[in-house]
């Protein structure tokens, strides 16, 4: 049992010893760092029940406390607030517990436990993945992983965005301009060739309205009636219509894209459970816009198009199909979620990772699914998040300013080589073992420097700022992992017998009591779906250690239990390190 557990039990049966005064709850906090004690109970909340100056309420708690709490070494008051001394022997049986759990914090999937389905990625086939994509995926890969360790079974998927206009464009453009080339013959990627192509258009595009412009058309004319445009549009209404042509093109250009997107997010390190295509999702929710209108969850419109009033929820009205019956993104996102469930019966809650530019479009989504009555609808999250700035500004698709997420990779991993030949701490590695560590220090570095800001925050990211190996980055972690591997490598001696006698040193007790948050950070993180939550503890654990590290002697101590344990400490600080980077799909070196 958590020592808070035990306390919170005692404290209500304390005040009702000296009060008799029931109390529904306990506050507890950590201690502040500049006064003695483990764990604060926080007396002013008490004062709703009983009256009485908080010092001597405090004082006589704590006074009952030491007497029927035998983990309670000692306690002192400060002001309304009893600091709790928690006993040597508590914290050592609870680290040998910890020390010998397997999978310590890790949470197996319970058959009670219902399947969640995390999205991310949802990528469209015009373009390679940029910054905002590489954001985007790492929040969804992480927060699946996380929930997974909380004890849940979990389905990875993404939604690509394989027609529309913007397809076509991509098409049009290697049509005209292409002359049969392909990523064999060009030594692209196969995203990155057709991402080409859709810039080709936007420049011919925008060449053809300044044409029209110059022989007297009003810019807004000039948009719609620019022909490049007009033929792609055709192209579009072609592809519905089944055009075998077109559909070939269509299919020949879309592989290429996922081959070069195979590669992106392998060397990203995230993965896919189930692939949905908006080709094959476009067309669904029609037929549930006409079973609510039957319902009367809908109302149709004069010039035939359907709506929904949300105007009494502190919305607004929305259309849910055009009156040409076409479906809208709304329809077909009501119908994808549907079509989920029904795909995966064991699922009853979903995470949508999207930008927070799409905050008001998933309220929409979510009140009209409980509307329709799918229960399950109070089960879907949108984990929204910040867009990613760099120094140099915005990025364009159409122009062509995206920052490539391949090339950003590639940056950050010659970023790493040049600081890591500058330190020169690599002489005695080969090339491939040099290759290997600065592709590990270059993506943790990304990866944490993303992970570790709350999804909600807007980023503004340096490359070279996260490649740093002090301070709260990827790489001063990986290298504190790093030192404890030699330590245990260095560790001539069998260190893992149960200790359970031992005098701590104050920094081993930090120690211990960071160790024991780790099990409800995992949780907390699932719940709040924020990686952040864990990278900021990882930190929080390798600054203790280091501490310790810095105060304390390990191998070097001439107390063969206090060497013993203490390498036992490292060893566990090494394991949660390296536990915990995984769920943010970081790597760890052994050597560094």
């Amino acid at each position: 049992m958590q020592i808070q557990e035990i306390l919170e039990v005692a404290v209500k049966k304390g005040i009702k010893s000296i009060y008799n005064v029931e109390i529904p709850k306990v506050e507890f906090q950590d201690t502040r760092k500049d006064f003695e004690g483990d764990v604060t109970i926080v007396v002013f909340p008490l004062l709703k029940f009983i009256k009485g100056n908080p010092f001597e309420i405090a004082t006589k708690l704590g006074e009952y406390l030491k007497n029927a709490v035998s983990d309670i070494s000692d306690f002192n008051v400060v002001k309304g607030f009893l600091n709790i001394v928690i006993s040597d022997s508590y914290l050592l049986n609870s680290f040998v517990e910890i020390y010998n759990s397997e999978n310590y914090g890790i949470v197996e999937p319970s058959p009670e436990n219902k399947s969640v389905m995390v999205e991310y990625s949802s990528p469209n086939t015009n373009k390679p993945l940029h910054l905002g994509h590489i954001r985007n995926n790492l929040l969804g890969y992480s927060v699946a992983e996380i929930i997974k360790a909380s004890g849940y079974e979990v389905y990875k998927t993404q939604i690509i965005n394989d027609r529309g206009i913007h397809i076509c464009k991509s098409m049009l453009a290697w049509e005209k301009f292409g002359n049969n080339e392909t990523p064999e013959s060009t030594g692209l990627k196969g995203d990155k060739l057709v991402g080409n192509y859709y810039v080709k258009f936007d420049q011919e595009y925008k060449k053809e309205i300044h044409q029209l412009i110059i022989k007297g058309k009003s810019e807004e004319e000039a948009k719609k009636s620019a022909p490049i445009l007009i033929e792609a549009q055709n192209m579009l209404r072609k592809w519905e219509a089944g055009d075998e042509k077109v559909v070939t093109l269509w299919k020949k250009m879309n592989q290429w894209v996922y081959a070069g997107f195979d590669i992106s997010y392998k060397e990203l390190g995230v993965d896919f459970d189930i692939n949905y295509y908006e080709s094959n999702t476009y067309l669904l929710g029609k037929d549930i816009v006409a079973d609510g209108l039957e319902k009367g969850v809908f109302y149709k419109k004069e010039d035939g198009s359907v709506w929904i009033d949300l105007t009494k929820d502190g919305l607004d009205e929305k259309i849910v199909l055009r009156a040409d019956g076409t479906a809208v993104y709304m329809t077909q996102d009501i119908g994808t979620a549907i079509q989920r469930i029904k795909d995966h019966p064991d699922i009853n809650s979903m995470v949508y990772t999207v930008g927070n530019e799409q905050d008001y479009h998933f309220k929409v989504l979510f009140l009209i699914l409980k509307k329709l009555g799918y229960e399950w609808a109070d089960n879907l999250h949108h984990l929204s998040y910040g867009m990613v700035d760099l120094p140099e500004g915005k990025m364009k698709s159409r122009e062509g300013t995206v920052v490539d997420a391949d090339d950003l990779m590639t940056e950050m991993c010659d970023t790493a080589r040049e600081i890591s030949q500058e330190l020169g701490k690599l002489d005695d590695y080969n090339e491939d073992e040099k290759s290997r560590l600065y592709k590990t220090i270059g993506l943790g570095a990304l990866k944490y420097f993303i992970l570790k800001v709350d999804p909600k925050r807007r980023i503004l990211f340096n490359p070279k700022e996260s490649i740093d190996f002090n301070g709260n980055t990827g790489p001063f972690i990986q290298y504190t992992y790093a030192r404890i591997q030699s330590i245990l490598r260095k560790a001539d001696f069998d260190y893992t017998k149960s200790i359970i006698e031992i005098e701590l040193h104050p920094k081993e007790k930090e120690l211990i009591k960071q160790i024991q948050n780790f099990p409800e950070i995992i949780q907390s993180a699932a719940k709040n779906l924020s990686p952040a939550l864990i990278a900021n503890y990882t930190y929080d654990l390798v600054k203790d250690y280091n501490s310790f590290y810095q105060s304390v002697p390990i191998l070097g101590s001439d107390n063969e239990v206090e060497k013993a344990f203490r390498t036992q400490l490292s060893y566990k600080v090494g394991y949660i390190i390296k536990s915990a980077f995984k769920l943010l799909g970081i790597d760890v070196p052994e050597r560094m």
